[in-house]
């Protein structure tokens, strides 16, 4: 995997997914799941802010690094359920915490033995979250692994937020579930993260 830590560059860092096998249970009682919805780095390459998903990997990984915890990149094709992607990832991570992210960015930290519905934070307004807010997910989720109790990921509220992107989040979730595969299993991605010349 190429690095994504490394430093900035004011060419656009763009991301490929390559499948290397089916997602099976990790062992390592230091890892985190990252579980990606179908679409994600597919027909969709931004957030429904237009933070690269390049950019949402790089920061997610980077939070979890930083704690000394490692990271595993599933992608789910069945569903386009956060929740089920979510829960998902968190069966099959060796420490039994996930962070599960849909396209659009709406993004959640789930826990093994929770119910599916229940989780241990959730980000549900995509408009609102960015770079730093996904470094410090990844830094909750990979505390939460060590066996910690962080304090939640604050994040901002903007009441206008919802009526705002309503309609783009219902367009890019139509878009995203066109993409579900049915009885297709989740799969292992590796990460190429490329520089392109921005212009």
């Amino acid at each position: 995997m190429s690095s994504p830590t490394g430093p900035t560059s004011t060419a656009e860092r763009t991301l490929r997914l390559r499948d290397i096998g089916p997602a099976r249970r990790g062992t390592r009682p230091d890892e985190v799941v990252i579980a990606l919805s179908p679409a994600f780095a597919g027909i969709f390459s931004k957030t429904i802010v237009e933070v690269p998903h390049a950019e949402v990997l790089r920061q997610l990984l980077a939070g979890i690094e930083e704690q000394g915890v490692t990271a595993r990149v599933i992608q789910v094709h069945d569903t386009a359920d956060l929740a089920a992607i979510s829960h998902l990832g968190a069966r099959l991570s060796g420490s039994g915490i996930s962070v599960g992210v849909l396209s659009r960015g709406t993004t959640m930290i789930h826990q093994r033995d929770l119910a599916r519905l229940s989780n241990l934070e959730l980000f549900p307004q995509s408009p609102l979250l960015d770079a730093p807010v996904f470094r410090q997910i990844g830094s909750n989720a990979a505390r939460y692994a060590k066996g910690e109790s962080p304090e939640p990921v604050p994040t901002r509220n903007d009441q206008m937020a919802r009526p705002r992107w309503q309609a783009k989040a219902a367009l890019l979730h139509l878009k995203e579930f066109e993409t579900i595969e049915a009885g297709r299993g989740p799969v292992e991605v590796e990460l190429d993260f490329e520089l392109s010349s921005a212009g």
